[in-house]
Formats: C-alpha cells, structure tokens, sequence
C-alpha cells in the first residue's frame, strides 16, 4: 500500500534540506528520506577543517566560477541565482541565513565566510530543530530504490511506497560514496527517460609518479606559488603527497587540467623574470645543483619541484628563470572520484525546466551535485547546492499548491 505524503524530499544534505524548508515555509507537510543513518554526513565532513559557507565577491563574479558541462545544454544564468531580485540567493542570503539559525560567522582574508567556531555541526543541529518545529520528518535508513507505483524505498522495515505530490530529489553525485552520494538514482533516472551525464571527479588531487628524491618532501606544503591552467590562476596552498599533489590551490584549476588544459607553475609569481634572471645570474662555484637552487629561490620545496618537473636542466641564467615561472606541472590524470571533494556530470539543463523540474517526470524537481554543474571549493560548492535546494523547493511548493492532492508519479 502507497502512503501518500504531501511533499517528499530524497536526500538530506545541504540542498535536500533547503528545499525541505522552503516547502515547510510554503505550508507543506514534508518527508524527507535518507538513505544513511544520519543526514548531511558529506556536509559535516566539509566543516571538520572549516566550513566554508560562501565567499563574499559581487554577484557577476560569483556566478563565473560555476560551469555545467559540455553538451549539457544551457543551463539558468547563474548570475539570476546569486545577483539581486526576490529569486537571488547568493552570499549575502547565505550569511543572514546561517545568522538566522544563530549562527556568528566571520569574513576571513580572502573573503571566504566561516561560522565563528569554524564547525558545521552546531549550524547542522540549529537546521534540524528548525526543520522539526516547522513539522517536518526525517526518515534515515530510507534508501530510494525505484519509480514503481510511487517511490519504492528500502528501510529497516522492508519496502515501504511513498505517494507525494511533489518531489524533490537531493541525492548528491558521485563523490564520496561511503559518505552517502554513490550515483546509485542514476539508472533510475535513466530507465525514466532523463538524460544524464557521466560523472567525473571534480575539485580533486592529480596523480604523480615521483622520482625517489622526492619522498623527503612528502605531506610538504607547496605555499607562494601561482598554478596557471585553461586561462585560470590559483595562488592557493597545495600538498605534496606519496601519490600525487593534493589541496585548494590544485582544486581551483582542477577542471581545465582534467579536461586536458596544459598546466604551468610559477614557482615565484611576485618577481618578474627580468628580476629572477638577476637572481639565477649568481655565481654557482663549487656549490651543487641543489643547494645553489635554494640559495636563489630559498625555498626547499619549490627547488624540489625544479628539479622534478624542469629537466631537462637549463643552462644559463634565462633558462633557469623561464623554467621557473612557467613549470610544466606533469601528471598522470586525475585522482579517484571516490576521492574527490566534488563531481562533475549528472543531469543535463536541457532535461529539467528553468525551475529544476525533470521534463519527463513532471512534479519532480532536482538539486544540488546531481545536476551537472561545477564550480571550485571555498564556498562556491555549498551556495550553489543551498540556492538551487532553495529554488526547487519553492518551485515544488508552488506547483503542489496549484496540483491539490494530485500524486506524481
């Protein structure tokens, strides 16, 4: 037997949970199924070093850090989800938001916005109380399994069928699977006629195969330098690990270099190379290669990655300073998606509507990392998935208000 539920939401991580409350606040009586034991696992992952809610920057440059995939189809302009208007929900929304749950957040350097204790757990516990006093239910262990006859779900009670009258799906990509977002809707979705996309890791590490030297420097910091790749520059801090290169300064240009965009590295990007010339002309004498190398550039590190990336060696002082402001940063692809911080691919624009609702299954509307956008961490990630759960939701409310009782699919 069906229970019929007015609105249901699959999915209770940051999107999921925004269009929980966007259809609470419209009046609606909600369910909301997880399939883990409890809900937002990646999002309270994302604020153990942290939780970076948004980034503070003008609407138009906002919206240019977020791309949908080749082929997908246009999608809704960005700059209409974060700019002014009723329907904007961009980084100033996020703030008073998270400000709305009583949580004080800070403005840090760079303009990346954090809650004051930096965790995401005591804005996640404010959220649900919310959720809970404006009636909405939570069912964990509840793991979607089919389009048949209403939603079909495993719990710890056997198949149960869900009948609402509107649906928000919210499952994630395919990032972080034992976190919960393993793509398992994807032949779900397909069998009903929606066109999606393979995922792809996305804000991820690049996979090396270091010369034995180079093990000294394993967990080191690469700091002060430039990453320059498909017309992209990352000044950010990365990581030198046993497999490869790891970190935000990688994961900001990560998406040119994957899709196979030749990627150099500054190793000093405040000098000109009229200046570092100057600083490589310096007589070498009886000094060897390396420890002349970080007497001219100071840095262990960045002497490391000299010598791995830039042979064959240069021979004169303008060859060693070309070298390094222009480093071919050499890779053997992209690290795991299981490993990645996010996942491009999944939905195509072109199979939902301007309101995120799926063409082929109408009352059913999508958000979050299962539409097939991408954009870099440090905030542009989490505004992304809590202004499109806000846009579905609200576009979910409206269409359950003009629906009545009637019952999709």
């Amino acid at each position: 037997m069906n229970e019929a539920v007015d609105a249901l939401v699959i999915g209770a991580g940051p999107a999921g949970l925004m269009a929980a409350e966007m259809l609470a606040g419209a009046g609606r009586r909600v369910v909301v199924a997880e399939a883990m034991p409890t809900p937002a696992r990646k999002f309270l992952m994302a604020g153990k070093s942290g939780l970076n809610l948004t980034k503070t920057e003008p609407a138009q440059d906002f919206a240019r850090h977020f791309h949908c995939g080749a082929g997908a189809g246009l999608p809704p302009d960005p700059a209409g989800y974060f700019g002014a208007g009723d329907g904007a929900f961009g980084p100033a929304e996020v703030m008073a938001w998270a400000r709305g749950l009583g949580v004080d957040l800070f403005v840090g350097s760079t303009g990346r916005v954090f809650p004051v204790g930096m965790k995401a757990s005591p804005l996640l516990r404010a959220w649900l109380a919310r959720l809970r006093g404006a009636g909405v239910e939570l069912r964990n262990r509840w793991r979607w399994v089919g389009i048949d006859d209403g939603f079909c779900f495993q719990t710890p009670d056997g198949i149960r069928r869900l009948s609402p009258a509107v649906t928000v799906l919210a499952l994630g990509g395919a990032s972080w699977p034992r976190l919960g977002s393993d793509a398992g809707w994807v032949p779900m979705l397909r069998a009903a006629g929606v066109e999606i996309n393979d995922f792809r890791p996305a804000n991820m590490g690049f996979r090396v195969n270091w010369s034995a030297p180079m093990a000294r420097h394993f967990g080191a910091a690469v700091k002060g330098v430039a990453i320059h790749a498909g017309g992209r520059v990352s000044r950010g801090e990365w990581v030198i690990s046993a497999t490869g290169i790891e970190g935000g300064g990688v994961y900001e240009v990560s998406a040119p270099i994957r899709d196979g965009a030749p990627a150099m590295v500054d190793l000093v990007p405040d000098q000109d190379e009229a200046a570092l010339i100057r600083r490589f002309d310096r007589p070498r004498g009886s000094l060897s290669v390396g420890n002349w190398l970080r007497r001219v550039l100071g840095d262990p590190v960045r002497v490391a990655l000299l010598l791995e990336w830039g042979r064959p060696l240069p021979e004169t002082a303008a060859g060693w300073a070309a070298r390094a402001k222009a480093l071919p940063l050499r890779h053997d692809g992209p690290m795991d998606i299981a490993r990645a911080i996010s996942s491009a691919g999944g939905i195509c624009w072109r199979a939902v509507t301007v309101d995120q609702e799926l063409r082929t299954l109408p009352g059913v509307f999508v958000a979050g990392e299962m539409l097939d956008w991408e954009a870099p961490t440090g905030g542009y990630l989490l505004t992304g998935c809590l202004t499109q759960g806000r846009r579905a939701g609200l576009a979910a409310a409206a269409r359950a208000g003009v629906a009545g009782s009637q019952r999709v699919p």
